[in-house]
């Protein structure tokens, strides 16, 4: 498998390099020469396989013989051991359940997998990996439970304070081990810049070994890929069209979607739902692409201003703002009506969404009252207990179970390092270690 770098298509790697170092020197993002297809026949007759089994294909087709049989399958099986059903709302709205893995999020099926290559890629390298990760919320809380006591690696969560909801801080600030969580006085977006700065930093980059588990790392986008196709796979009525609204932060998960359309999984449209940070839908709507400082939202995973993954959408449709715009839509909700949709989900379906799938129901709901024939997906991306504040003030009377892998972090104490967003700081700090 051969990955270009978006700023240099000359800028040519093999996959353990990109999956190791994260990012090019130039500040691209690594993306496949090639998508491969796979055949038509074989998305007939999904009925037959696992998500285990849609994965490894997928993997296969992505990876080559890079990695040997017995390798991948190896990978895969550890990684993608746990289902993301889809449930029906109405004959026509369909929730996928992406928050069955460990750490109640979407972000599982990516640090599970990431952690299994990354393992395999280093098993016989001297230097320990440094993992460097920023998140606003699910990623840290998944990269945790996926690399923890992994031999050979050490992860550093940047995540920003105040912005988290408590129970997932709970998750980045209790496992100690090999996980260290650093509190950003600032934003994700400042955290997001201290982890690429630190990449190119001669004097880091010397003293560690280090990649990064955000998005921005192509072993993200593989394993996110494979539950577009299992969500098909599930799918009633294969001679409706389907269109898949995808609550949006820093787009890595859009990006696996169309990395997975790519491929040749039949999604006719894809919706990128987000909250008042929504520059990628003013985008879709403009043409005028102007990242900004995000805003803080109760769908905090997805306050991101400035969307790593958007200059790989931008790579897909080589930089067309008609195909893209012709391919995704946009959609944007603020808190506020994003509680009217919680509130409508649960008394038109009694189901229980958290505020980032809320989102993306608005946004289905609004596609089929415009489009006939269609079954439309939203992705629920975690477990709504992770926001319980949120869920008690707009759900009220209505008790959101609390699964208990999360109810037995409330006593367990946090363990942070507390930072301003300066890179001189979070530099010393590293460079003191």
């Amino acid at each position: 498998m051969q990955l270009y770098s978006t700023n240099n298509k000359s800028n040519v790697v093999d996959l353990k390099q990109a999956v190791l170092k994260s990012l090019p020197a130039d500040k691209g993002l690594y993306m496949p020469i090639q998508i491969p297809s796979i055949e038509a026949e074989w998305f007939q007759n999904l009925n037959q396989l696992t998500i285990t089994d849609i994965a490894y294909k997928i993997a296969q087709t992505l990876i080559g013989d890079y990695i040997p049989t017995p390798d991948l399958e190896r990978i895969v099986s550890k990684a993608i051991n746990f289902e993301a059903p889809l449930h029906y709302l109405s004959d026509d709205i369909a929730s996928l359940e992406l928050w069955h893995g460990p750490s109640l999020a979407f972000k599982d099926f990516g640090a599970r997998f990431m952690a299994q290559l990354m393992s395999y890629f280093n098993k016989d390298e001297n230097k320990k990996l440094t993992i460097l990760v920023a998140t606003s919320g699910d990623t840290g809380g998944a990269v945790a439970a996926g690399f923890l006591n992994t031999p050979g690696i050490e992860v550093i969560i940047l995540y920003p304070e105040g912005k988290v909801s408590h129970l997932q801080e709970k998750q980045l600030t209790t496992l100690g081990g090999n996980i260290t969580a650093l509190e950003i006085k600032g934003t994700f977006d400042d955290c997001q810049a201290l982890v690429k700065t630190a990449f190119l930093d001669a004097d880091l980059t010397k003293k560690y070994n280090l990649s990064s588990a955000n998005s921005i790392n192509i072993a993200r986008l593989i394993p996110q890929s494979f539950y577009y196709v299992d969500a098909y796979r599930q799918v009633r009525d294969k001679d409706k069209s389907v269109v898949v609204a995808i609550p949006s932060g820093n787009f890595g998960n859009l990006t696996a979607g169309l990395l997975a359309q790519r491929m040749g999984c039949p999604i006719d449209h894809f919706i990128a739902a987000t909250n008042m940070n929504k520059v990628v839908p003013d985008y879709l709507d403009t043409g005028s692409y102007e990242p900004k400082t995000s805003v803080a939202t109760i769908s905090n995973a997805m306050d991101v201003g400035s969307p790593s993954n958007f200059t790989r959408m931008q790579a897909l449709f080589d930089g067309s703002h008609e195909s893209m715009s012709k391919a995704i839509s946009g959609y944007s909700l603020n808190d506020e009506d994003t509680r009217y949709m919680m509130q409508e989900i649960y008394t038109k379906h009694d189901y229980i969404a958290d505020p980032h799938g809320a989102i993306g129901y608005g946004a289905v709901e609004e596609y089929l009252a415009i489009n006939d024939n269609y079954t439309g997906i939203f992705l629920e991306t975690a477990h709504p207990a992770k926001f319980l504040d949120v869920m008690e003030t707009t759900l009220e009377n209505i008790k959101t179970p609390i699964p208990k892998a999360l109810a037995n972090l409330q006593d367990k104490k946090k363990v942070s390092t507390l930072l301003d967003t300066d890179f001189a700081g979070f530099k010393s700090w590293l460079m003191g270690r």
